[in-house]
């Protein structure tokens, strides 16, 4: 999302910030306009837009939420409008789950843990002090920030770990196929603009379609045979989100 939208926001001239969706009016009455973007940045699962006023306006999308550019021709839920010198950037959210909220300054203090995409050598340790289920740990922002449903269960797989296995049950080894997995799963999926799936909840800031869906391994294939192992993929539910495995497979 930050990727694609970054070289048309950054060093833009912001013209209006429009809440379309009256609950955010108060606070985005706050932005203060015009002001030029200095960056649009990405913190786990947050949007960081940070202007040359010296304010910062945090996204969290949620599930439902994107950021698109241009106007939307469907009947796409828009609750927010950027006017920018470049164009327009809006926020899509359908079931209205996304926040928005603007920060005095460019530190912006987020409850998240270390980046998914940053050195993982100190992954070991923390994952042997919980006895969360491996893949809610992985989801947890406050642990590591990036990975969703999703990319959890297919890290969990490519690793070959049972994703219900309490975290500090894995052994050295578990652990640094999974410090491998995370990156590699990212990246593969950034590499192919992430995953739209059937419900086409997520798609690119232009509306392009995620291709890491034909990559999928487990996720979203209850009842078909595993790739690696010809065993029958399961679902289950943890956290009240749909966990994707192979038992015979994953340990």
């Amino acid at each position: 999302m930050v990727r694609g939208l970054g070289p048309r926001v950054e060093g833009a001239v912001l013209h209006e910030v429009q809440a379309v969706d009256r609950v955010l009016e108060a606070e985005l009455a706050r932005v203060r306009t015009p002001t030029k973007v200095h960056s649009l940045r990405r913190r786990g699962k947050f949007v960081l837009l940070h202007t040359d006023g010296g304010q910062t306006v945090v996204v969290h999308p949620r599930m439902t939420g994107r950021l698109m550019w241009g106007m939307p021709s469907d009947d796409a839920r828009v609750r927010v409008v950027w006017r920018l010198s470049t164009g327009t950037m809006v926020l899509v959210d359908q079931r209205r789950l996304a926040t928005v909220c603007v920060v005095e300054g460019s530190a912006v203090e987020l409850p998240l843990g270390p980046e998914a995409l940053d050195e993982l050598g100190w992954l070991d340790e923390k994952l042997s002090c919980s006895r969360m289920p491996v893949k809610v740990w992985l989801m947890d922002q406050r642990k590591i920030a990036g990975i969703g449903n999703i990319y959890a269960s297919e890290i969990c797989f490519r690793v070959g770990i049972d994703p219900r296995r309490p975290a500090d049950s894995l052994g050295d080894d578990e652990c640094l196929r999974l410090r491998a997995a995370i990156p590699a799963v990212l990246g593969e999926a950034i590499d192919q603009q992430g995953t739209t799936l059937s419900d086409n909840g997520y798609c690119g800031p232009g509306g392009e379609r995620g291709r890491f869906a034909a990559e999928l391994s487990v996720y979203g294939r209850q009842g078909a045979p595993c790739l690696r192992c010809g065993g029958t993929v399961l679902r289950c539910v943890q956290c009240g989100r749909s966990t994707f495995f192979c038992p015979a497979c994953q340990r």
